[in-house]
């Protein structure tokens, strides 16, 4: 392959088969800094206020997120926690699921999915995901019903929603707890209901790369059920109501004042930042469609904010290597599902029936995708995907 010209109105001057030559930038796959920079003094003036209050785990910022953040998915209650994945294990044990309780979930996810459920005892049983959703297909879960099944834990993955209404109604026909991982989709909607509004109870992760990312770690875990955001208040601290007095055996999963302040900060500018994040998906979508890429889908009367941009491709590592080599960060998420993984091979229940899944992991490629890149990154992007096909 020869050098092609392209975009010099950003900088660039050739393409070759090596890296391209980018005066001053390469296009990163996420860029938390960035959204750091955007609102710095916001954010620098949030921290000072906290260093000055002296008061530094559960205070005001603590309150006054939960307030605000219920209020933008449309719950009652939410009670952060210190991340994502200490806020399904707070769910789980909330609603008494422990020692042989199996829930069903999938194996298209973040680790962090199964691993929580693990963590209380409870059996993960795992069924495939819609083809082009890559979330839980409902189709499936009458297959892994049991006698001991006492709930489901579907994935909104990538900012697309589940097929909720259909998993609500399979959950009330069996007497089910749905309890919802929104990690990726922070103003996700199906049906004009934004997603963690479906089941008893909705986990969100605060991790910096999120929608709604935070400097650190963080979760939280929101429910209209005033006795459950009891139970998992106490369960965030020790078990506490009264200081030192634990009345249940609780975990110290707090989120301190500084991670609620930079979030009171940020929540503001969320819905801007998904918009944002659309038109970067409408441009992806624009430069390749009918390329030969399998692009995302938005099932019908769906919201996606877009988390990730993720294709799928033939040849995945050597394309991989090649955007690489030109100064493009991509990803995978994730090169391995949880049941293929050392931790968990061979011993989980339902990894015989995932072709769907098996056919994704080898063939999905996460393109950069987050609120303030250039859209001119994009367009390099797009014109490298198409220079790799010839």
């Amino acid at each position: 392959m020869g050098c092609v010209k392209l975009l010099n109105t950003i900088g660039i001057t050739e393409i070759c088969t090596g890296r391209y030559k980018m005066s001053e930038h390469q296009v990163l796959l996420a860029n938390p800094k960035a959204a750091f920079e955007e609102h710095s003094e916001e954010i620098q003036a949030a921290i000072d206020r906290v260093l000055q209050s002296g008061n530094y785990i559960i205070g005001q910022e603590v309150k006054t997120f939960e307030t605000a953040f219920a209020n933008f998915i449309g719950l009652n209650h939410c009670v952060t926690v210190n991340n994502g994945t200490d806020a399904i294990i707070l769910a789980l044990r909330a609603l008494g699921i422990g020692a042989g309780d199996e829930v069903i979930t999938v194996s298209h996810t973040a680790v962090a999915t199964v691993a929580a459920i693990e963590l209380c005892g409870a059996v993960p049983v795992l069924v495939d995901v819609d083809p082009e959703s890559y979330c839980l297909n409902p189709n499936l879960l009458q297959t892994a019903l049991s006698s001991k099944t006492k709930a489901i834990l579907p994935v909104h993955l990538y900012g697309h929603a589940a097929d909720m209404p259909s998993i609500m109604s399979f959950a009330r026909r069996h007497g089910l707890f749905v309890i919802e991982d929104c990690a990726q989709a922070h103003g996700t909607s199906v049906g004009g209901q934004t997603v963690g509004t479906f089941g008893d109870v909705a986990c969100f992760s605060f991790y910096p790369t999120k929608n709604l990312g935070a400097i650190g770690d963080g979760g939280a875990v929101l429910t209209n059920q005033s006795a459950l955001a009891e139970k998992l208040f106490l369960l965030r601290q020790y078990g506490w109501r009264q200081r030192y007095v634990s009345e249940i055996q609780g975990l110290n999963t707090r989120m301190d004042e500084i991670q609620a302040a930079i979030l009171n900060v940020k929540l503001p500018y969320l819905l801007h930042d998904n918009n944002r994040r659309m038109k970067i998906a409408n441009l992806y979508n624009q430069n390749l469609e009918g390329t030969g890429y399998f692009l995302p889908t938005i099932r019908e009367k769906s919201v996606h904010t877009w988390h990730q941009y993720v294709i799928q491709v033939d040849n995945r590592e050597d394309l991989s290597v090649f955007l690489k080599q030109n100064g493009v960060g991509c990803g995978v998420h994730y090169p391995l599902a949880v049941h293929q993984q050392p931790a968990y091979h061979d011993r989980l229940n339902g990894t015989k029936n995932l072709p769907v899944t098996e056919a994704l992991i080898p063939r999905i490629l996460s393109l950069p995708m987050y609120p303030q890149i250039p859209l001119e990154h994009v367009k390099i992007v797009c014109e490298l995907l198409l220079l790799w096909q010839k």
